[in-house]
């Protein structure tokens, strides 16, 4: 499932077509939303904006259109009417005079007036989302020392979506080795110290995502890597899905494990248990 910096990427994407322009036509699949056709064309885009995994294209009729890819979902840009070749099924075509932003097999689309947005039950109970431009990491210091998350262990914590929103998987363990913790570490069992250090690999760790489209390794690292004619499965994460595989700081081998169902890889060297 796509995760926060591929949600602000696909945002970035889309703005960068559909903000501040009319909506010429639109093309709506779901049954239950094509009343909406005729009153979002017309309309103009006032922004386009992820919220946790979720992403929010904001009309100036005041109405929202919500959209969670969940596994499949995607959106394409392209010129106008110009179709991308996929065999996914349309659910959500936007068009203006000069482009066209195409929703592919996205399981949950809404259309929301105010009232329904702020009252939505997936955007009600997120926490802060981790790329927004006004979150510090003694935001996320906070959410770590609060009564509500410091007894729960790192490796539940951090997909949580009520703790911090847009964090899956694959940041999850990249995050954690980043940090030197355990992921059965808990908050409240770490030094001040070491929850600022995760704090700050929180943001930093999720930033260089969005930056260099999933390359979670440092770029000076991962620039090695590819120069020596390393694929980039090998050189793009310092410990997600390497199980098997040396630790590139200590040269140990790379773990998985399965935590409520969900993989999770780590490196009992680089990673100290708590005990």
């Amino acid at each position: 499932m796509p995760e926060g910096p591929e949600i602000k990427r696909a945002a970035d994407q889309i703005a960068a077509i559909l903000d501040g322009k009319r909506i010429d036509r639109c093309f709506i699949q779901p049954a239950g939303l094509r009343r909406y056709g005729p009153i979002l064309t017309g309309a103009h885009v006032e922004a386009v904006r992820p919220r946790g995994k979720a992403l929010l294209t904001r009309f100036d009729n005041g109405l929202t259109l919500y959209s969670h890819n969940q596994l499949y979902g995607r959106w394409y840009t392209t010129k106008r009417d110009k179709a991308p070749s996929t065999n996914r099924s349309l659910r959500i075509a936007l068009h203006t005079d000069s482009h066209s932003a195409w929703l592919y097999s996205a399981s949950e689309i809404e259309i929301l007036d105010d009232d329904a947005l702020h009252a939505h039950p997936f955007l009600q109970r997120l926490g802060p989302d981790i790329l927004d431009p006004n979150l510090h990491w003694r935001d996320i210091l906070y959410q770590l020392q609060s009564p509500s998350f410091k007894r729960r262990s790192l490796a539940s914590l951090y997909l949580d979506q009520h703790f911090i929103a847009g964090i899956g998987n694959y940041l999850r363990t990249e995050i954690l080795f980043l940090a030197g913790l355990s992921p059965w570490a808990r908050p409240v069992e770490l030094s001040l110290g070491q929850l600022g250090t995760l704090a700050r690999c929180t943001l930093a760790i999720a930033y260089r995502a969005y930056q260099t489209g999933g390359i979670t390794n440092p770029a000076k690292f991962h620039a090695r890597l590819k120069k020596q004619g390393q694929r980039k499965e090998s050189y793009r994460f310092a410990a997600f899905n390497r199980d098997g595989r040396s630790c590139y700081q200590c040269r140990s081998t790379i773990k998985r494990v399965e935590i409520s169902a969900r993989r999770l890889y780590f490196c009992q060297q680089c990673q100290h248990v708590i005990t």
